[in-house]
């Protein structure tokens, strides 16, 4: 196989960037080791949580020499399809999801593999100690200055270099023993470069690498894989790789590497868009209690900009003119803390803390029943705090986020302020195409979209009826693309 740290897509990296890259691969073995001879078995199991919903089945590597038969069902090797990723942040989990849903939809059977969940392998440690370092980052972002000239030029322009695809290419090297007892011929899709890397590196056959940002960015380039955009304008920047060595004019990607699907979004979201959008239209027109569902991540860095949300909604909460959902994820800390500064909303709080089959009741009543006061979920399982967000995503009138893969989402959606300059895309993509507002950057304009969302008989409507249309002409199909275009590649269609 090539070297993919020399060469990408035809363009030549310089030779100090090339010893860059096997200086980064040099330190992760010094560190982790190389395990590149290691022969880890495969077991398969039914997902726990989402076993049922999805048909959704989980890849694990047993410690090695274990010394113990561990049983395992077999790959479906006809209707399999493999679903790569990795957990940082909820992300990836999230497109990932929706992947395992259009596949169950379409007939194929899912296969979950998080290349962050082998403790044992270099693999893992090499993904771990990058993620500390990626919500460390992000930590440290609510700093301005740190923000300012660190943070966000990294996020914008460090990932965007294809020097920073050549190292990654070079430490994907180490993730390839993960796949070594894989089924080659099973399709894999991957919701992040590495676990694509790591299979095109592995010698899988069929390799799709669901890209998915709106800033094109050298990061998420797998050479060997088929990519998919969500987006034409960063379709067009990533066909000819806009920006990613200076003002260089590069050698573009062949049409056959890259391909526009549209929105990632799950089956289960996709088939309900009109009956959930016209409930939200009922409900504004009959003057019902407005939904806000608040999503909240572990780095603390946004729980400010929520605090002040629920403060200004708490008048109408009392009035029973709005009510409140508030997603923890599996950081129940972030809740006590909002508790701890905003004592006055005890009383209107109904917890849903760690019992998933009464969070899910909850949430499928809600989709047609009255909803009052404030919700607040927590889930220590990392499927259960993300998939939670996407079942109260139904019955919810606004989708409070930064703008990132939920910017994607066919809900109407107010954005706070990014963490990461590269996602202020998703917001520009989303009020474009009217499913969401301008990034909000401050707590002043936040409040400013609020007072919209409560007080115009129009706006939210507009969303709602932009949604639908947005349906009609399939961006919000993505998804299911996806998994057609791995299933086709395995027949060996165009």
């Amino acid at each position: 196989m090539e070297d993919k740290s020399k060469v990408i897509f035809g363009n030549t990296i310089s030779d100090k960037d090339y010893k860059k890259a096997l200086k980064s691969k040099r330190k992760f073995i010094k560190k982790f080791g190389d395990d590149s001879q290691v022969n880890y078995p495969i077991r398969i199991k039914k997902n726990e949580v989402l076993g049922n919903v999805f048909n959704l089945y989980d890849v694990l590597l047993p410690e090695e020499l274990s010394g113990k038969d561990v049983e395992s069902d077999t790959f479906d090797e006809k209707q399999g399809v493999i679903v790569g990723n990795i957990r940082m942040g909820f992300g990836h989990y999230r497109i990932s999801m929706a992947m395992a849903s259009c596949a169950k939809a379409l007939g194929y059977k899912p296969y979950w593999m998080d290349l962050n969940s082998y403790p044992q392998t270099t693999c893992t440690k090499v993904i771990s100690a990058q993620n500390d370092l990626y919500s460390l980052g992000s930590r440290l972002s609510r700093f301005k200055l740190f923000n300012k000239f660190v943070w966000e030029p990294m996020n914008y322009e460090g990932f965007r270099k294809l020097s920073y695809n050549a190292s990654d290419q070079k430490n994907a090297e180490l993730m390839a023993p993960v796949f070594r007892n894989v089924p080659k011929d099973i399709p894999v899709v991957g919701t992040h470069c590495w676990p694509a890397q790591a299979a095109i590196h592995a010698g899988m056959k069929y390799v799709v690498e669901a890209i998915p940002d709106n800033w094109p960015m050298a990061l998420h380039l797998s050479e060997g894989a088929v990519h998919t955009i969500q987006c034409h304008n960063a379709y067009l920047g990533y066909r000819v790789l806009n920006g990613m060595n200076k003002d260089k004019v590069l050698r573009p990607m062949n049409s056959q590497d890259i391909v526009y699907t549209g929105h990632y979004i799950d089956h289960e979201l996709v088939v309900n868009i009109e009956d959930d959008c016209q409930r939200r239209i009922d409900r504004k027109e009959n003057h019902e209690a407005m939904r806000f569902l608040l999503t909240i991540g572990g780095a603390g860095a946004q729980k400010e900009i929520f605090a002040a949300i629920i403060k200004y909604l708490l008048p109408y909460i009392n009035k029973d003119e709005a009510v409140l959902y508030v997603n923890v994820g599996d950081y129940r800390n972030v809740w006590d803390e909002l508790c701890d500064e905003i004592p006055e909303m005890k009383a209107h709080v109904h917890e849903h803390m760690d019992d998933w089959e009464e969070a899910t009741a909850f949430a499928k009543e809600a989709i047609d029943g009255k909803v009052e006061g404030i919700h607040a979920f927590y889930h220590h399982n990392i499927f259960q705090a993300v998939y939670i967000t996407n079942l109260l995503m139904r019955s919810c009138d606004v989708l409070v986020t930064k703008p990132s893969e939920l910017a994607f989402y066919p809900v109407p959606k107010l954005f706070i302020k990014r963490v990461g300059k590269h996602e202020m895309w998703g917001a520009i993509h989303s009020a474009e195409i009217g499913d969401g507002t301008l990034e909000t950057r401050d707590i002043p304009h936040t409040l400013q979209m609020l007072e919209l969302f409560m007080k115009d008989d129009h706006f939210l409507i507009d969303m709602c009826n932009n949604i639908i249309t947005n349906k009609s002409i399939g961006i919000y199909d993505g998804a299911y693309k996806v998994i057609e275009l791995a299933m086709k590649q395995k027949r060996g269609e165009q």
